[in-house]
């Protein structure tokens, strides 16, 4: 959601109203820009080099990994093998966030989703 959302790519009305409301804190996870920083360096993805000005910018609140999200993403089960969404997923539970996805898979932990 990250990218398409610097660089406004459309998103879902409810969740582009959600991300650009003032009175709402949008976090952005560190595996968010861990995986970004690993598909870019591999030339797998397009990303802005100055992602940490861009999350200021666009006012998304870094949301960093702790030793509970990381024991909560390993325990979760098998529903998606991507462990970077796992992280998501566990953040979110841990934290009572909402993640904007257009994965409709990582609703089935229980974690509430907003369609990107």
């Amino acid at each position: 959601m990250l990218l398409w959302w610097l660089a406004a790519e459309p998103l879902r009305d409810d969740a582009s109203t959600a991300i650009g409301n003032p009175r709402t804190a949008a976090f952005v996870s560190a595996a968010t820009a861990w995986e970004i920083a690993i598909k870019r360096a591999l030339g797998k993805l397009e990303a802005p080099d100055d992602l940490e000005e861009q999350l200021r910018r666009h006012r998304f609140r870094p949301l960093s990994i702790t030793v509970r999200d990381s024991l909560v993403a390993g325990s979760l089960p098998d529903h998606h093998p991507d462990p970077f969404d796992r992280m998501l997923v566990a953040q979110a539970l841990n934290d009572d966030l909402t993640v904007v996805t257009r994965d409709e898979r990582l609703a089935d932990y229980g974690v509430r989703t907003l369609a990107a």
